[in-house]
């Protein structure tokens, strides 16, 4: 199984939308196996966002991601970063589909609910930031063996 890392970033939390992000992943199939609520420091969120900087809208990125609680998320299945960034949506949410999170849910780009990882190599770097070896809790459901062949 894949390991993909999902923040609801502080709009979604502050709109009261982690609940429909969960659901929305639960119900697609996917198994969550790590959450927790917390501030992000300017520090980790340089390190998470390092691949922008020296991008326009880098330093306000960092302010944005910093200026609320987030929920970060680490959810599996085979597939898992495919199947979530599917499940959330173009990062322009204009250009998002309806029945996505953020066709749904988002207007701006700035603003636009969730992050998820790009890549397996990307999800593997930015689980380490945020959970350290344990806290990934692997267990089974009674409807795994209706979700995964």
């Amino acid at each position: 199984m894949d390991h993909t890392l999902v923040l609801v970033k502080p709009d979604g939390v502050q709109r009261g939308l982690v609940g429909p992000v969960i659901t929305r992943l639960e119900q697609r199939g996917l198994r969550l196996v790590a959450m927790k609520l917390m501030m992000i420091s300017r520090e980790l969120a340089s390190q998470h966002y390092g691949v922008h900087e020296g991008k326009p809208f880098y330093d306000g990125l960092l302010d944005y991601i910093t200026s609320g609680p987030v929920v970060v998320m680490v959810w599996e299945a085979a597939g898992a970063v495919a199947v979530v960034r599917k499940a959330m949506g173009a990062t322009r949410p204009a250009e998002a589909e309806p029945g996505t999170i953020r066709g749904d849910y988002a207007l701006e780009v700035g603003r636009n609910i969730v992050h998820g990882s790009d890549s397996q190599e990307t999800a593997a770097f930015e689980i380490g930031l945020f959970f350290s070896d344990g806290e990934l809790v692997e267990w089974g459901r009674s409807v795994d063996r209706w979700v995964f062949e």
